[in-house]
């Protein structure tokens, strides 16, 4: 089976990305039940179809396949309300790639840092642009994004 290991940390300065240039991102859910999601995701001129099981802590089962960029375009049309849209960013620091989502349309504002691990006793280097930690917090589920926008949260951040 394979495991998804990541660790989820909202971003407090964003000036580093500047000089970086991105991959835009779009995707949108099939299906977003708690149980399982399956995601259709694309990248510049590149799709992805993905299904994760259930958060267990900062572990999951993922399960992610290449599909033709029409296809994920079709796809999109069939999925549920909601869409996410972000600029993407890889990041090497440390002994780790770290993947910055700066959110845009419903979710502006919003900065997410990933790192995914290797095993969850893994203690990755924080990078200073790192801050609060969200693991966990379902809010921050870039499915839970799909339905209930960042721009909706209003007081409660």
């Amino acid at each position: 089976m394979a495991t998804e290991i990541e660790r989820k940390f909202l971003v407090h300065d964003t000036g580093f990305l500047r000089s970086l240039t991105g991959e835009q991102v779009v995707q949108a859910y099939l299906s977003s039940k708690e149980e399982a999601t399956v995601r259709i995701r694309i990248i510049d001129t590149q799709a992805w179809l993905a299904v994760k099981g259930k958060n267990r802590g900062m572990s999951r089962a993922e399960y992610e396949y290449r599909i033709p960029l029409a296809d994920a375009r079709e796809l999109l049309k069939l999925c549920e309300k909601g869409r996410i849209e972000k600029r993407r960013y890889r990041i090497a620091y440390g002994l780790h790639i770290w993947e910055v989502d700066v959110f845009h349309g419903d979710n502006e504002g919003l900065v997410v840092a990933e790192v995914e691990l290797r095993n969850e006793k893994e203690e990755p280097d924080l990078p200073g642009w790192v801050g609060r930690e969200v693991t966990g917090d379902a809010r921050y589920y870039n499915s839970a994004l799909a339905r209930h926008p960042y721009r909706d949260w209003g007081k409660t951040r």
